[in-house]
């Protein structure tokens, strides 16, 4: 075989590997991703718990980095501790070392039976947690597949004399086969698949064990700059986490690196061919760090707060003003802090309501923008108010306070749909009306201004029903809701007359037309809904709006 069909071959076989592990990835997170997800969540309280959480994690995800991304999203949701998460990482940093175990051994007769269990699995199953594992274990068979295309082809490499010298280049250097790697790896978002990838090559003869080691200490190093690549953007909260993974990598590289040789006899005494050697170094390597550093992470988690610190000032405005910790063992004080930012959230989705009309006139397209980003920031404040709302549910409550919470959450999820609608419908179709040069018809366009108007002035009368909490302001807000209907009734035949009358600007618009009296219909909903909880607490609701259903003899009467 010729090299460049070696190399074809061998580049083939690592794009199949790296696709197949991230299959597997991807089955169990579709099939078992919220179990995951509670299991990391529920570990909060212990770094022991909280370590075995992230090992079964990792090992699940085959990927430590998905494990790692899940720690985060909990650190800045506040669902845990930055030590707790930090154990976690220990924790997926081991577990993905236990896949690479399972796979040094030779189990390649089993490539064909799970990629054929999986396509079975994956075709005929309806049940959509059978379809994800048969997608797994189709991703387990072809890595298994992927790794016997890399040895079988590499065998011939050992007797290249260009290649021996760049090995040995490497091979001399130890540093420089840390830091390609570590690239490598990084290039690959795949620590698993690195290491699967050096341990064939050192199987099949190709690398000497001293540098495979290396370069599994080189992988190490590249998977916690993966992390750290995806949280780049992120919050001081998200990225203290990567760097702190990275931190306990680069230590335990720096201690082992310069002792490669002295560990070499004890690889030998644990037994196995080269490629099973480079399996236990790297799970060796993973083991110990866990060790050294599960009892020192409160001193750790302080430095990385430290090094890592919350932007003072710079006139960078804060995502909550009002929500204050401090007063979470007072219920009434926290509910009134969190109505103030309620009400600030509010404020902010008023004025994205106000300004979507303006985008159905704009040609620039910096309006929508302007719009979408504050969608952005409601999320965020959504996110805040809602995890605040849940720490002050924790204390003991009266029935008022426990209502008064609930009623927070509902009108501040609503509020995140209704910014949701703008920015996912409304500028959608504001953006599909100026990329298409669509002109409404001055009466269309008139009516639609109207009906904006009228839920602008809903969302106002909303807000104050939600401060107020008074039923009588409630029901006002629940009868506007028939007139708000029979209006829109009214625009919609006004529309048609104009259909029949065969005016080209309203056929045009048609389909815009009526999709912007859909979202305002649905956004105005959303306001509505604020006034049920008071209405229900005051006994100004009927059980249903049914009528009650007639007897036998009723009906028979009536036939």
């Amino acid at each position: 075989m010729a090299g460049h069909e070696i190399l074809l071959n061998i580049i083939g076989g690592v794009a199949l590997l790296l696709w197949a592990v991230r299959m597997i990835r991807t089955g169990i997170m579709r099939a078992y991703g919220a179990r995951l997800r509670q299991a990391l969540s529920g570990s909060a309280q212990n770094r022991l718990a909280a370590f075995g959480a992230g090992v079964g994690a990792a090992a699940a995800l085959q990927s430590a980095t998905g494990a790692t991304l899940l720690a985060i999203s909990f650190v800045q949701n506040r669902l845990i501790g930055l030590a707790t998460a930090l154990a976690v990482i220990l924790g997926a940093d081991l577990g993905s070392t236990l896949v690479v175990q399972v796979l040094s051994f030779d189990i390649a007769w089993l490539s064909p039976v799970l990629i054929a269990g999986g396509v079975i699995s994956f075709m005929t199953s309806e049940k959509p947690i059978r379809r994800h594992l048969g997608r797994a274990a189709i991703g387990l068979g072809l890595v298994l597949l992927a790794l016997q295309l890399v040895v079988g082809v590499s065998e011939p490499l050992r007797e290249s004399a260009s290649l021996q010298a760049v090995l040995q280049a490497l091979g001399n250097d130890p540093i420089l086969a840390v830091v390609v790697a570590a690239a490598l790896t990084w290039l690959a978002h795949s620590s698993v698949a690195m290491v699967l990838l050096i341990m064939s090559l050192t199987a099949s003869g190709v690398i000497a064990l001293p540098l495979g080691m290396a370069l599994v200490l080189g992988a190490n190093i590249g998977t916690a700059l993966v992390a750290i690549g995806l949280t780049a953007q992120s919050s001081v909260e998200a990225r203290r986490l990567p760097y702190g993974n990275l931190l306990f990598r680069a230590l335990g590289m720096i201690a082992v690196l310069p002792v490669i040789d002295l560990l070499l006899p004890l690889l030998s005494q644990l037994g196995g061919e080269p490629g099973r050697q480079i399996a236990n170094f790297h799970t060796a390597f993973n083991l110990a760090l866990a060790i050294v550093f599960l009892p020192l992470l409160a001193p750790i988690a302080a430095l990385l707060v430290r090094v890592f610190r919350e932007p003072s000032g710079g006139g960078v405005e804060p995502t909550v003003r009002h929500l204050d910790e401090g007063v979470l063992g007072n219920p009434k004080l926290a509910l009134a802090c969190a109505t103030r930012e309620v009400m600030r959230m509010a404020d902010v989705v008023e004025t994205m309501l106000k300004g979507s009309i303006g985008c159905f006139e704009s040609e620039d397209p910096a309006d929508i923008e302007r719009i979408r980003d504050l969608d952005d920031k409601v999320d965020e404040l959504h996110e805040e108010i809602k995890l605040y709302a849940t720490k002050i549910s924790r204390n003991k409550m009266s029935e008022e306070e426990s209502r008064d919470c609930t009623n927070i959450i509902i009108f501040t999820t609503n509020l995140e749909h209704i910014g949701d609608i703008i920015e996912n419908s409304l500028m959608d179709l504001a953006k599909k009306r100026r990329r298409n040069q669509l002109n409404f018809s001055d009466e269309g366009y008139t009516e639609i201004c109207e009906f904006h108007a009228g839920v602008v002035r809903q969302m106002q009368v909303a807000m104050s029903v939600f401060v107020s909490r008074d039923p009588g302001m409630a029901r006002a807000l629940i009868e506007q809701k028939t007139e708000f209907r029979e209006q829109e009734r009214l625009g919609s035949l006004h529309h048609l007359d104009r259909l029949r009358d065969g005016r080209p600007e309203t056929i045009e618009t048609s389909a815009l037309h009526m999709d912007i009296l859909r979202d305002l219909k649905r956004i105005h909903s959303h306001l509505t809904s604020v006034a049920y909880p008071i209405l229900d607490a005051a006994g100004e609701l009927r059980p249903t709006r049914l009528r009650p259903a007639r007897s036998e003899e009723t009906r028979a009467a009536g036939e």
